[in-house]
């Protein structure tokens, strides 16, 4: 079986659903057992793509094949651009426990400044309503890898006031780098690696 067939398989079958599942129960056990301190400072930080808003569609056609291909930037931000990416499963629910528990939600995603308009459309389409912070990469992040780009806008919410409490991520550089949070949680993702 190929690799693409292989990746294909998990992503649209029952296991890829499960293992988001389990990072939600995860997430929202240890949620539950924080007192937060009730001043609005106490966030938990949301990657986009392949964390709350799945690509799927996208990778699933027959001119990506779940990233077998080499990736095409045109291609991905014209799907980007039409706004139809459904969200990932587990992710909405986690989300709306964590607003009922007095979280206050960050999106922090390598997402184009650009894509701004689309992607807070896109969002509440699917039911994320409600945030703190969008934030987008601008001019000011080119040149920067994934990993110090995200560790560069975690510490400026920190200086900010802000307690990173929870912090989930499709992908290690989500996670990794200065200011993680207390806890973080991976998504699965076999499609791409991003550093």
């Amino acid at each position: 079986m190929s690799c693409e067939n292989y990746i294909g398989h998990y992503m649209l079958g029952k296991q890829y659903r499960h293992d988001c599942e389990l990072v939600a129960d995860a997430a929202i056990k240890y949620a539950k057992g924080l007192n937060l301190s009730g001043d609005g400072k106490d966030i938990w930080i949301f990657d986009i793509d392949e964390t709350t808003l799945s690509n799927m569609p996208y990778y699933a056609q027959s001119d990506v094949l779940f990233g077998a291909l080499p990736y095409n930037d045109t291609k991905f931000n014209e799907w980007v651009a039409d706004g139809k990416a459904p969200a990932v499963p587990g992710a909405l629910r986690l989300y709306e426990t964590l607003l009922s528990l007095g979280f206050k939600i960050v999106f922090l995603s390598g997402t184009k400044e650009q894509f701004r308009e689309v992607r807070t459309a896109n969002l509440k389409a699917v039911g994320y309503h409600t945030w703190e912070k969008l934030i987008l990469k601008g001019d000011a992040d080119k040149g920067l890898t994934a990993l110090a780009y995200k560790s560069k806008r975690r510490t400026e919410l920190v200086n900010a006031g802000y307690r990173i409490l929870g912090n989930s991520g499709d992908q290690w550089s989500d996670l990794l780098g200065d200011n993680i949070g207390n806890r973080t949680f991976k998504i699965p993702d076999p499609m791409y690696y991003i550093g």
